[in-house]
């Protein structure tokens, strides 16, 4: 019967892994980590409710490879689905325990006991027992079997409603938070300096002058990693800079980057594949769907090269004990999956090494931080005893993490008395999936590609995952008889790319819903019947009737020299997670083209609501974030690398640019839970586009959204 449980519990069955009772706390331990998005909230809810008690006696501890479950990844908006469940399932099985081994101790049936914080009550006899006491000191040793009997969610106090979130206290009141606050016994200070690209290698470096700074205790230099070990963070920063200005660099010609983003990524395919059902298939690929009748309407849409953009640069702490031993704290997604790469890059057993998570700036996928664990991995390594705290500056951020890959978008759709009968989708781009696996002989990290004996980088190979990588929604959600959709994989690794906040459906659902408003006003349709019409979804077609209602009761200010538009998008994340429908209600300039975002609705069905206000918070979260990339965010490029090293040459969203936002949760108790984080990224650029065209007919499918482009649009229309 192990089978009937979530699959986080069937591969760690044992409830002590899961729980443990300590000094009248409940202790959970997760193999999620907190990245900003309220998981520890969430979970401690889902605890508190199944145990009958108090969320301020909930403790949770996430990301240990030392203790608790091995969930390998923080991603993909999995978190509640999978760890939440399971977390619910051994919180119930403990509670069955509690409730049979008290029912024994008082003679009675269990279904005549009460729980309150944790004590078992007889109301019959007037006796009671913690949850506590019943163990004595021992833990839930044992494995669950079968599927325990779940608490009623008519039966919820807790589950559904808001409450303060765990992690922000500390955050508030200027207590140890972060992995920047940690002060570990001999603490030293680290930085690394790199070239600007993969195209530069080191031809000489004297560092005989830095090591004579005051407080330097160290210089590491292998191969192109170089790195300062010092006293004082002070110290450390200074070196840092006198090492870049010794450093000498030369460029590789075969590295350039390609000009013309657009060209190299039509031009440079390696691996074309269909996809049917969200899955990439080894099937023939078809030749295009093409009809003699009806409607035909063509659009090529494009995405940047975007970067995370956190606020705060990658750190970690690594210590190399006398024992052999080496303990990271680190901010990764996946401390288990980190720990077998740095294993692999420092040719030490996995049992050598704990990686611990610890909080940084918020996440959005795959950043720096792995690799800053390395770095810090390699300079404790070569400095051994001390714990060696890494801090990446922000042009180590920007011009090293992994971006978001540029994408490429070319839809084509056939329309017969206003349905469409044919659709035809050709997504280029290259890889989404970069992170640090431990693979072997090969390797992800960074360092590992820079130290004197280099691990090469793994082999860039096409996601065959559902909805993976660069086909994430590629396929859209609407009714449609005939689709061709295609996936081109360009390997080029010139350029660093991975997994960034939704991967593939930014750009995918950016161009399926701007290309459906056309669709629309090419048969002279509602762009709202046009999709209604398209879905056979009434969770999907609910979302987006709360969504345009909530717009059209909006009303706002009108300015001369504005013209001003909405415009709507829908997607059900992954075609299987939350449904969003976005709308926005934004103003453009006539004269200066600027584009001013004044309010958006969000109306969103996630199953079953956790927490309500985190929910909102991350669908709102993305929202921004979404806008951002829209409207401001591009990496540049010289000949050879990024040019964008701070937050002037790579601009961000700031807090006076934000609309108002409104948010619709429709809940479903009964349903289970869907992942959520990453539900309103794809519609929020198109819901903007189709405002824009909305406001001044001016039909934009090149992101970012700048003036000039707006300006160049209107003079060629």
């Amino acid at each position: 019967m192990i089978d009937e449980l979530p699959v986080a519990l069937q591969q760690n069955p044992v409830l002590s892994t899961w729980l443990r009772f300590d000094n009248d706390k409940v202790v959970v331990q997760t193999g999620k980590v907190e990245l900003g998005q309220g998981i520890s909230t969430a979970i401690a809810m889902i605890a508190a409710e199944e145990l009958n008690v108090d969320i301020d006696q909930i403790v949770i501890q996430t990301g240990r490879t030392d203790r608790g479950p091995n969930e390998f990844i923080t991603a993909g908006s999995m978190s509640i689905e999978g760890s939440g469940m399971a977390v619910r399932h051994a919180c119930s099985a403990a509670r069955s325990f509690f409730i049979n081994r008290a029912a024994e101790l008082f003679e009675v049936e269990p279904a005549t006991l009460r729980i309150i914080d944790g004590v078992i009550i007889n109301p019959d006899g007037n006796e009671q027992v913690s949850f506590w006491q019943l163990l004595d000191g021992k833990q839930l040793d044992f494995e669950i079997e079968g599927k325990p009997p779940l608490k009623p969610t008519s039966e919820y106090s807790i589950v559904g409603r808001s409450t303060t979130r765990v992690d922000l206290e500390a955050k508030l009141t200027g207590q140890p938070a972060f992995i920047q606050d940690l002060e570990l016994p001999g603490l030293l200070h680290a930085r690394v300096v790199r070239p600007r690209n993969k195209a530069f290698s080191l031809t000489a470096i004297n560092t005989s002058t830095v090591e004579t700074i005051q407080g330097v205790c160290t210089v590491v230099v292998d191969g192109n990693f170089i790195g300062v070990i010092a006293k004082t963070e002070f110290a450390a920063i200074r070196a840092r800079q006198k090492l870049i200005d010794l450093a000498q660099w030369q460029t590789d010609s075969d590295k350039a980057l390609p000009a013309d983003i657009a060209k190299f990524l039509r031009e440079e395919v390696d691996t074309s594949l269909l996809v049917e059902d969200g899955l990439p298939t080894e099937t023939p690929i078809p030749p295009r769907l093409a009809s003699n009748s009806g409607i035909s309407h063509a659009a090529t849409y494009f995405k940047p090269y975007h970067l995370h953009g956190s606020i705060g640069p990658s750190a970690a702490i690594a210590e190399y004990g006398q024992d052999g031993h080496l303990t990271i704290y680190s901010h990764s997604q996946g401390p288990g999956l980190l720990r077998g790469a740095i294993a692999q890059v420092l040719g030490m057993e996995i049992e050598q090494i704990t990686v611990i998570h610890a909080e940084n700036a918020g996440c959005y996928g795959h950043n720096g931080a792995d690799d800053a664990a390395m770095d810090a991995a390699l300079l404790a390594k070569a400095y051994r005893a001390h714990p060696i705290s890494l801090k990446w500056h922000r042009e180590d951020e920007h011009l090293w993490e992994p971006m978001s890959p540029a994408m490429l978008v070319e839809l084509d759709a056939n329309l017969v008395d206003g349905k469409i009968m044919a659709w035809n989708a050709d997504i280029y781009s290259q890889t989404h999936m970069g992170r640090p696996l431990p693979f072997g002989s090969v390797s992800n990290l960074l360092a590992a590609w820079q130290k004197n004996d280099p691990m090469p980088q793994a082999e860039i190979r096409p996601g065959m995952a559902p909805h993976g990588g660069i086909h994430r929604n590629a396929d859209p959600y609407y009714e449609i008889p005939n689709k061709r959709i295609i996936k081109h994989l360009v390997k080029d690794t010139k350029l660093r790319t991975s997994s960034t906040r939704a991967l593939g459906a930014f750009a995918n659902v950016f161009a399926i819903e701007t290309f459906m408003d056309e669709l629309a006003l090419a048969s002279s349709q509602d762009p709202a019947k046009f999709r209604i019409d398209h879905l056979r979804d009434d969770r999907a077609i609910e979302v987006i009737k709360s969504m345009v209602s909530a717009l059209a009761d909006h009303q706002f200010q009108v300015h001369d020299q504005w013209q001003y538009g909405k415009g709507i998008a829908f997607a059900r994340y992954k075609n299987t997670k939350t449904y969003a429908a976005v709308g926005v209600v934004l103003g453009v300039n006539v004269e200066t083209f600027k584009i001013d975002l004044l309010h958006a609705v969000i109306a969103a069905d996630a199953g079953q609501v956790i927490d309500r206000d985190g929910l909102e918070n991350q669908l709102e979260g993305g929202l921004i974030q979404a806008a951002s990339w829209t409207l401001k965010e591009a990496v540049q490029f010289d000949e050879y690398s990024s040019t964008c090293e701070n937050w002037d040459s790579y601009p961000i969203m700031t807090f006076s640019e934000i609309p108002t936002v409104e948010t619709i949760i429709l809940d479903h108790p009964d349903e289970p839970c869907l992942g959520a984080g990453e539900a309103t990224q794809g519609p929020t650029p198109a819901a903007i586009s189709n405002a824009i065209f909305d406001a001044t007919k001016i039909r934009i499918r090149e992101i970012p959204f700048l003036p000039d482009r707006l300006r160049h649009q209107a003079l060629v229309m």
